[in-house]
């Protein structure tokens, strides 16, 4: 088993080697996805790079369990995650959507700052009064930004919550027939950033900032990247909120990371938070 050089692109092996045999990683067949020349955040040569390799067929259950184990054995500096497509934009990752130069650095970010902001820009206007558009949508809390929820211990190994929630959306149908995806980066909250996603631009162009987040929910919750579509991004929760008061904080937290979840979901951040924060272990967002 051999590593990359430390300066090597992690993905870099797998140009000679696509199945990682000399990585011991064993992997389904795949291809390289190439990003353009330039810059990105989490890799810093000015040259064209390998941003991830996909695997050339859907996976089943188990997949990215052996996947993940076997990364951790190697050290090899890549992070595994389930790309997931939708009807009319199959293989969004090879249409040219991933752009890593436009991001900044997640480590020039910290999440209070950018949950405030999120926040500001997503509170509705003191001009639509009580009523369910106004302060309504966002009580029990008012425009001012609420603060970070508490820090929960998981009361499981985060990585088995994660692996054994991959296999029950697959099973289930939520990530139908989805591809395995390994990506240069030091954590999966990073994945986003690393591979240039931009599934919220509508709402942030930048997703060092939604990686910022994330790094601070996997620090407070155990949460863990195992998913990404077109425009959704799903996480596990090994520190689920076993209440509404204890939920009601995340729920302002994800009103303020992805708006529509509520504004076209569940309607308000109170029943956003009884819907889908409240002993959840699952965490889906999705951008209009």
């Amino acid at each position: 088993m051999t590593k990359p050089p430390k300066n090597q692109n992690a993905l870099s092996p797998l140009a000679e080697d696509p199945q990682g045999r000399a990585l011991g990683l064993d992997l389904p067949p795949g291809t390289i996805v190439d990003g353009p020349a330039g810059r990105t955040p989490l890799r810093s040569r000015a040259r064209r790079e390998p941003l991830l390799w996909v695997s050339d067929e859907p996976v089943g259950v188990g997949v990215l369990a052996a996947c993940r184990s076997r990364l951790a054995r190697t050290g090899a500096g890549l992070q595994a995650v389930l790309l997931q497509e939708r009807r009319g934009l199959e293989e969004w990752w090879n249409r040219g959507e991933p752009c890593p130069g436009s991001m900044s650095d997640p480590d020039d970010h910290h999440v209070e700052p950018v949950l405030r902001e999120f926040w500001a820009g997503v509170v509705p206007d003191p001009e639509e009064g009580e009523g369910p558009d106004g302060a309504g949508l966002i009580a029990p809390f008012g425009r001012d930004w609420p603060g970070l929820a508490e820090h929960r211990t998981p009361r499981e190994d985060p990585e088995a919550v994660a692996l054994a929630l991959a296999d029950e959306l697959i099973r289930d149908g939520v990530l139908p027939g989805p591809r395995l995806a390994l990506v240069p980066a030091a954590r999966g909250a990073d994945v986003p950033t690393a591979m240039g996603w931009q599934g919220a631009a509508n709402h942030e162009n930048d997703t060092a900032l939604l990686t910022t987040v994330m790094r601070s929910w996997e620090e407070r919750f155990g949460a863990r990247v195992i998913a990404l579509g077109f425009d959704e991004v799903h996480l596990s929760v090994a520190a689920p909120l076993p209440t509404r008061v204890a939920a009601l904080p995340v729920a302002a937290e994800h009103f303020a990371f992805c708006p529509d979840n509520v504004w076209q979901g569940s309607g308000s951040v109170r029943a956003y938070a009884d819907e889908a924060v409240t002993g959840a272990e699952h965490w889906a967002f999705w951008w209009d």
